[in-house]
């Protein structure tokens, strides 16, 4: 039996090189994920998932790593991802499932869901950095899959500013923490505002840096968040063309440099 001939993907092909080889041995609908907050100690989990069409159609000015873009740059990029793909989705996971489920687990999950809920089945799936089973199609994890591969740089865009747009949200709940600066990622200003105010209902307290804040920190993660917390559920309604809603909200007002969302999200690995 003869086995294919090999297929060499070149750095300097581009963002799209990766999947314009699946497509030329078959693979004509190949389908990105990825997530927003991963490094964050308050707010949600999102993970999206996107599949670009083949062709000129597909090919998405400024379309890089949703962190390495200003925040008006990705607001443009996340409308034509909504406008050209032939399908995306975002799903939501609040902070008290993943103290209840754990990071990693509720990570894998929700980029599982992302992927299910597209409305194209996808004939191979590129996920960033983790692998991702029971997807029903052959699949690749890519290490540093939002700089590799165009359709998970999309899904990066289409989960990071999902989730931007519900931190500044949640910055008019919870004032006091500066949410709509931070997005909920570990800064100066936030673990400041931690120890003065205590944790929120949208902190997670599985961290340790919430549990110490909170009092909490001589307990078992999953059992760190008090039993009842109150927070008012964030505005979601169907997205035209995507599977799931995306969260309400306006950009924040002061627009962070190129690169401050690289080093807030941190090393995902």
């Amino acid at each position: 039996m003869l086995t294919p001939a090999r297929t060499v993907i070149r750095r300097e092909g581009g963002l799209y090189a990766l999947e314009r080889a699946l497509q030329r041995r078959g693979f004509r609908n190949v389908a990105g994920a990825d997530e927003a907050g991963r490094g964050a100690c308050a707010g949600p989990l999102v993970a999206a998932a996107a599949m670009l069409p083949e062709g000129k159609r597909g090919e998405i000015a400024e379309l890089a790593d949703s962190k390495l873009l200003t925040p008006l740059a990705r607001e443009r990029v996340y409308a034509e991802v909504v406008k050209r793909a032939l399908a995306w989705s975002v799903v939501v996971i609040p902070p008290a499932e993943v103290d209840q489920r754990g990071l990693h687990v509720c990570n894998l999950a929700a980029m599982r869901r992302a992927l299910a809920s597209l409305t194209t089945r996808p004939d191979y799936v590129l996920t960033d950095g983790f692998p991702v089973d029971g997807l029903g199609a052959p699949g690749l994890a890519v290490w540093k899959g939002d700089r590799i591969a165009a359709c998970v740089a999309a899904a990066s865009v289409l989960a990071k500013v999902t989730r931007d747009r519900m931190m500044v949200e949640l910055d008019g709940q919870y004032p006091d923490y500066g949410f709509a600066e931070h997005k909920g990622y570990i800064t100066d200003e936030h673990s400041a505002a931690l120890t003065k105010h205590g944790p929120c209902a949208e902190h997670r307290f599985s961290y340790v840096n919430v549990a110490v804040a909170s009092g909490r920190g001589n307990r078992p993660p999953r059992a760190r968040r008090p039993a009842v917390t109150t927070a008012e559920p964030l505005t979601l309604w169907p997205a035209e063309g995507g599977t799931v809603g995306v969260a309400s909200g306006e950009p924040p007002g002061r627009s962070p440099a190129v690169g401050e969302d690289e080093v807030m999200e941190g090393e995902k690995r």
